[in-house]
């Protein structure tokens, strides 16, 4: 088994959470190593939304005028059931540095901060993988597999992976930023548990004809949530919550080949199934379909870990959370976690400062997120909210592009109290 340099804190997961983990890490001169199983960034087909104060906390660390560049803004979130315009929140209207979400796709923000960690010289090592970590009173011994693809067969290799080389490696500390499926989270036995039915989107991404506004449009149907994300002037993605027979039995893992063939774009099949939800979701949705550029189906599955670590191994972002897709939280209180955990751990690392400060941050965090997953919104005033806001206020909530104070004054625009 060959030995690494020792290093003060290991990133396991190189996702958006995890690299400004590692970047805000290094900026603070705390000396990082982050390593991820995948072999690249993730793939072309996965958008993300930044909330307004994640692109403040970029904005810190030096990227938000790229990120900003590269992005779409979103100015408002409009609900809406059958033909009916319900409700709608304002975020030019929070008292804040950006008052607007910012739509990109993952591959962009991950390669920003990709080169932001490059340029500190930080390298993330692709292509290695957990196996173990053994935690001990002053650190932590992480066992990482160093990963290769091998091809057999003749006229149709057959790829797989495996493992190349065992190396060891010590650590101060280990953060998990590894996902729904985190090995950090699993090798610390630490329970994930569900806290609400797995929710399935069929998403469709399309060229459109006409303009596609700077407005988040979600339908609140009875028994299902859809969504509308302009990504550009022409491009929009729709996901249509479904309800299938069979559950996957894993989160979809996101797919790292910026190649990746989905589905044949315009494919018949495809372009008849969007056509028919919009007509029974969003019968108003009167923009012309170009073309269907992909589409596939995702799940996901409210979760909550039952704690955020302990000892000498923590985690951030989904290892320690997942929830629905529609107002795009987990990611974003994900980085909320990163700044407040970086800032513990150089108070400990630099200042001899206790390691209560990482319970604290076990407990600040799992209380916001028992709040936010078991929200019952109080009732507001007759006078401040219509009957049909106060019956879908809690679906509200999880569906605007917010947290924390930011997520408070925009449902105070509703008259919704959280």
């Amino acid at each position: 088994m060959s030995k690494l340099d020792q290093t003060e804190v290991l990133v396991v997961g190189a996702g958006p959470v995890g690299m400004l983990t590692a970047l805000l890490l290094t900026q603070n001169g705390i000396r990082t190593r982050i390593m991820d199983q995948e072999s690249r960034t993730a793939g072309h087909s996965y958008s993300c939304a930044l909330h307004p104060r994640s692109i403040k906390l970029l904005s810190d660390a030096g990227i938000a005028a790229q990120a900003v560049e590269s992005g779409h803004r979103i100015a408002s979130v409009g609900f809406y059931e059958g033909n009916a315009r319900r409700a709608e929140v304002n975020l030019a209207q929070l008292p804040v540095d950006y008052p607007f979400a910012l739509v990109l796709d993952q591959s962009a923000l991950e390669t920003l901060l990709e080169r932001k960690l490059r340029e500190a010289g930080v390298k993330i090592h692709w292509g290695h993988r957990l196996a173990n970590v053994d935690m001990k009173d002053l650190g932590a011994t992480a066992i990482i597999e160093r990963l290769a693809t091998t091809g057999k067969g003749y006229s149709v290799p057959d790829f797989e992976q495996g493992v190349e080389r065992t190396l060891e490696t010590q650590a101060d500390f280990v953060i998990g930023a590894d996902g729904s499926n985190s090995v950090v989270r699993r090798r610390l036995g630490i329970r994930f548990e569900r806290t609400g039915a797995p929710q399935h989107f069929a998403v469709y991404e399309m060229e459109a004809g006409s303009d596609c506004g700077h407005e988040t449009k979600v339908v609140l149907d009875p028994a299902a949530s859809s969504a509308l994300w302009p990504m550009s002037d022409t491009r929009c993605r729709w996901g249509f919550q479904v309800n299938p027979d069979d559950e996957a039995k894993d989160f979809p893992s996101k797919d790292r080949e910026r190649m990746a063939v989905i589905e044949p774009p315009g494919e018949r099949d495809s372009l008849h199934r969007l056509r028919q939800f919009l007509k029974e979701r969003a019968p108003w949705f009167d923009n012309p379909i170009r073309e269907v550029i992909w589409t596939t189906n995702v799940q996901f599955e409210p979760r909550l870990a039952r704690q955020f670590g302990r000892n000498r191994c923590w985690l951030v972002g989904d290892a320690a959370h997942q929830t629905g897709p529609v107002g795009m939280q987990s990611m974003n209180i994900g980085f909320r976690e990163a700044v407040d955990l970086v800032e513990s751990l150089t108070q400990i690392l630099r200042k001899n400062a206790p390691e209560d400060l990482l319970r604290a941050y076990d407990r600040t965090h799992w209380c916001e997120w028992q709040r936010l997953l078991g929200f019952k919104a109080v009732p507001p005033a007759a006078d401040k909210a219509s009957e049909w806001v106060r019956q879908r206020a809690v679906r509200i909530a999880s569906c605007i592009p917010a947290s924390g104070a930011d997520l408070s004054a925009l449902l105070s625009q509703l008259g919704i109290e959280f």
